[in-house]
């Protein structure tokens, strides 16, 4: 079968770096997680304050079941935080939500790259859904048209997770910019929040590189069959 082939140790690089990414946001955030800010804000505290410092006030902070699944829903326009962040007096927690309040600070100004994330979800949606049952079918039928479609759906996926790049990274840089200016964080605090981001941004870096590997390997393994 063609997913057991050589064209796997494409996979291997990303696979590692995935695998150490994972392992070092978990234990970056547990370790940051026992560490109580001196202000004492929660997750839930911080998040409203720097909303409501940017006029965002109609923008509601809710909690979600979940470890990690911190998020802000730009089409509801709904702050959502994990128990762990929403409840927490750590510098973990207060890192995660004000990195989840930049976001909603992007979606307030138009920031250009989290726009055209936003325009590319429902053809990565498609692409992921569909591109490996395209690329399958036209493997086992033959039919190298259905073979170089289900490559570029996958494509979509790519750009999606190339795009999701800047748009972690600037939240990330907005949310300690704003710790800082306000002395919600202090010194040693401050870095420890960076550390947390930091290894969050990392799983992106190795989601990203996950897709362009799986592409390219697509890629070699539809030229077989042309």
């Amino acid at each position: 079968m063609f997913w057991y082939d050589s064209t796997m140790i494409i996979l291997l690089p990303a696979i590692i770096i995935t695998f150490w990414a994972q392992t070092k946001i978990n234990t970056t955030f547990a370790k940051y997680s026992r560490v109580s800010s001196r202000n004492g804000y929660t997750g839930a505290q911080v998040a409203r304050m720097l909303l409501d410092s940017e006029g965002l006030f109609h923008i509601p902070v809710e909690m979600v079941g979940g470890k990690l699944t911190d998020h802000y829903d730009p089409k509801n326009k709904v702050m959502r935080l994990s128990q762990d962040v929403y409840n927490g007096t750590s510098v973990a927690a207060i890192g995660v939500a004000a990195h989840e309040t930049g976001h909603a600070i992007q979606h307030k100004v138009n920031y250009y790259p989290l726009t055209l994330r936003n325009a590319i979800v429902p053809i990565a949606t498609i692409g992921s859904n569909a591109s490996w049952i395209l690329f399958i079918l036209g493997i086992f039928l033959g039919i190298q048209p259905l073979i170089n479609f289900g490559v570029i759906l996958f494509g979509g996926v790519v750009l999606f997770q190339i795009v999701t790049l800047p748009v972690e990274f600037n939240a990330s840089n907005r949310a300690l910019g704003v710790l800082e200016s306000r002395g919600i964080l202090y010194d040693e605090e401050l870095n420890g929040a960076k550390k947390v981001l930091s290894a969050a941004a990392m799983t992106y870096v190795a989601a990203a590189l996950m897709a362009v590997s799986q592409l390219i390997r697509l890629f070699i393994l539809s030229r077989r069959n042309d």
